[in-house]
């Protein structure tokens, strides 16, 4: 059975991934109208990722007889006015997450709670190749810069990103 205070953490951190998943969404629609419509894929393709690692963290708490419970979120705004201020917004937003995914973590630890623990690796490793994933990006857009034939290649390849649920592993 979970604690109290884990059960708690644990809801609220459901919350903050389908949170990233609007916030994805939001990019996603923002990429659209700036005629990004390979980032606007990537970013949708993160928000199924994001949604999904909602739900591994919702069947955890079920499995462990927690009690789910759905909470809401603030509307996501995006502040980036191009794909490398938006990739940027991205980094610093999944640096966020580590922070909480580490939260998680410190409580678990100071209550011994080992299949809590064990849990939760999965998403340390995970939040590795996040914030991995958005600082290549992000080296690469500084590396091109302001040019249109670099701009339109890496939009190209963002476009070939496509969803898979690696939750079961």
């Amino acid at each position: 059975m979970l604690s109290k205070h884990l059960n708690e953490e644990l809801n609220n951190q459901i919350m903050y991934e389908f949170f990233s998943a609007h916030l994805y969404l939001a990019m996603a629609a923002k990429f659209e109208s700036l005629d990004f419509a390979g980032a606007s894929n990537y970013m949708k393709v993160q928000a199924e990722e994001e949604k999904s690692h909602a739900m591994k963290i919702f069947d955890f708490i079920a499995e462990k007889g927690g009690d789910i419970e759905i909470l809401g979120f603030e509307t996501p705004v995006v502040k980036g006015n191009d794909i490398l201020e938006i990739f940027e917004e991205t980094l610093e937003h999944e640096q966020w997450v580590t922070k909480r995914i580490n939260l998680l973590m410190d409580i678990a630890q100071e209550e011994r709670d080992y299949s809590v623990i064990s849990f939760l690796n999965w998403f340390i490793d995970e939040q590795v190749e996040e914030e991995s994933n958005a600082d290549a990006i992000i080296k690469k857009l500084r590396l091109i810069g302001d040019n249109s034939n670099g701009l339109y290649q890496m939009d190209k390849e963002l476009a070939t990103r496509v969803f898979v649920d690696d939750t079961q592993e």
